[in-house]
């Protein structure tokens, strides 16, 4: 037989010898896949107890640089309200103002003195976080006073930059 004619007769019977390799049992013998008893029992997580509540005793220095901060924070406050008056009705006069007239330089005026009250509330937040840092760094436990007076102080400086932010875009817009 000529070796041309055995070709095709290999590559028609390879596949099939490829086939048949895989029905051979295996030698050796192989763990089984099916679940070890261990697996089957409900995975339970261990009750963890409550952490022991840490009592945060009163810290009477610190109380007092908060009664401080906050008095600061206060003034800031009661002195933003009527500064925001001002500055919303120098807004509405400085409507149709070209740049640089009068009115548009009166609001301005009102707007930077709102910008400096805010920046008063933005100094009291940030001796708020710097006591907040301080006492992390000594290893203490937050202290609910401060932590209270820093949302506190959050909120007063994020409500006022809201008002500051509409009233420049009333100023900006004409």
């Amino acid at each position: 037989m000529d070796s041309s004619a055995l070709r095709p007769l290999i590559f028609a019977l390879a596949p099939c010898a490829a086939m048949l390799s895989g029905c051979v049992a295996p030698s050796q013998r192989y763990p089984s896949l099916l679940p070890r008893a261990v697996e089957k029992q409900p995975a339970a997580a261990p009750a963890l107890a409550d952490p022991p509540a840490t009592v945060i005793p009163a810290d009477p220095a610190l109380d007092a640089q908060l009664a401080t901060i906050e008095s600061a924070l206060a003034a800031s406050a009661q002195s933003f309200t009527p500064a925001e008056q001002r500055a919303t009705a120098a807004a509405r006069q400085a409507q149709g103002s070209a740049t640089g007239s009068e009115t548009w330089l009166t609001a301005q005026s009102a707007m930077a003195s709102l910008d400096s009250l805010r920046s008063q509330s933005l100094t009291a937040l940030s001796d708020l976080e710097r006591l907040a840092i301080d006492r992390g760094a000594t290893g203490q436990p937050g202290y609910p006073a401060l932590i209270a007076a820093r949302a506190r102080a959050e909120a007063q400086l994020t409500t006022q930059q809201a008002a500051i932010d509409v009233l420049q875009a009333q100023i900006t817009a004409f």
